[in-house]
């Protein structure tokens, strides 16, 4: 029990301060490169702190489990929305730019389309998988070319003043994402070992501690980004994780191992309310005639406490929902 709280205080710890580091390292390559933190959010953030899951779900696949992609994926996208961001934006609120609004939430919501129109003929096939990874590549594209397309279009007095060298980015980068991912596992397998001494269920132990825990590194470096005052970058950080667990994390599953069938409440219930969390997020994040100013003076969205509080009771909600179901 002892080597079981100390593993949670010093995970807790060593999380919030690589979440920090990971966010400074993200930073210094987006200035670097002269790409916007929204972008770097997207696409190393995103990435990074979805590995853990494109991981799992390969091993999954490999060993004949291939549908626990589908609950990991999907599962990880309604915490990255409902809990993650609701949390982030109860601390502080969370500012939505206008590439946000008129690129990526669309393209987030025509992905989640396209995954309810492969999903609805009750399996997933290698195709489908094939299907998904080539859109993925599609749509890193086309985000990657857009950013260059509009930084060609920039002027040159507009380039970010660089604080950091790449090398040291980098270094910080990659240092925060190994910690990050480590103090979380160091964390959760502290957490879980605690619940059990005090009697509760393997269940319940599956359903809260560890879903949560999976998703602390997106939890951390969105609250760290947020703090700084780097609003691209959690933001960033959630569109493209759910992006990475959508197309890459299930295309991978299923290009090693197609799914003749899987959990109806995959498309009953999971894939609804990650389809109404999205769309939520798109419209928390319209900007408003009450929305703060931006330098090219229109209105910029943002996500406040109240709709962030708003996210983390639908998050409380269909946990309450699995937990009945699962008991039942």
């Amino acid at each position: 029990m002892i080597l079981s709280i100390v593993a949670v205080l010093l995970g807790l710890t060593i999380l919030v301060w690589s979440a920090d580091k990971f966010v400074d390292g993200a930073v210094g390559i987006a200035k670097f490169c002269g790409m916007s933190t929204l972008l770097i959010g997207m696409v190393i953030v995103g990435f990074g702190t979805s590995a853990p899951e494109m991981v799992v779900s390969a091993l999954s696949a490999m060993q004949g489990n291939p549908e626990l992609a589908l609950g990991n994926a999907y599962g990880s996208n309604i915490a990255n929305i409902a809990l993650i961001l609701g949390v982030t934006a109860v601390i502080m609120p969370v500012l939505v730019k206008r590439d946000a609004l008129k690129r990526d939430l669309p393209i987030l919501l025509v992905v989640t389309a396209l995954t309810i129109g492969l999903l609805l003929d009750g399996n997933v096939s290698r195709m489908d998988g094939v299907i998904l990874l080539l859109v993925f590549a599609a749509v890193m594209g086309f985000n990657i070319w857009s950013e260059q397309h509009a930084k060609r279009n920039a002027s040159a007095g507009e380039d970010a003043e660089k604080t950091m060298s790449l090398g040291k980015s980098i270094f910080w980068l990659v240092l925060g994402l190994v910690l990050l991912v480590a103090s979380s596992r160091a964390l959760v397998w502290g957490a879980c070992d605690i619940a059990r001494a005090l009697g509760v269920s393997d269940l319940l132990i599956g359903l809260t501690i560890v879903a949560v825990g999976t998703s602390l590194p997106e939890l951390a470096s969105s609250i760290a980004a947020a703090r700084k005052g780097e609003d691209d970058l959690a933001f960033g950080n959630i569109v493209g994780s759910n992006l990475f667990n959508t197309l890459a994390v299930v295309g991978i599953a299923a290009t090693i191992s197609p799914m003749p069938s899987f959990d109806a409440n995959i498309l009953a219930r999971d894939l609804p309310v990650m389809v109404v969390l999205t769309v939520l997020l798109l419209l928390f994040g319209l900007p408003t005639r009450i929305s703060k100013i931006g330098s090219d003076g229109k209105h910029i969205g943002r996500i406040n406490r109240i709709e962030g509080s708003v996210f983390l009771v639908a998050y409380i909600g269909y946990l309450t929902v699995l937990i009945l179901q699962a008991m039942h």
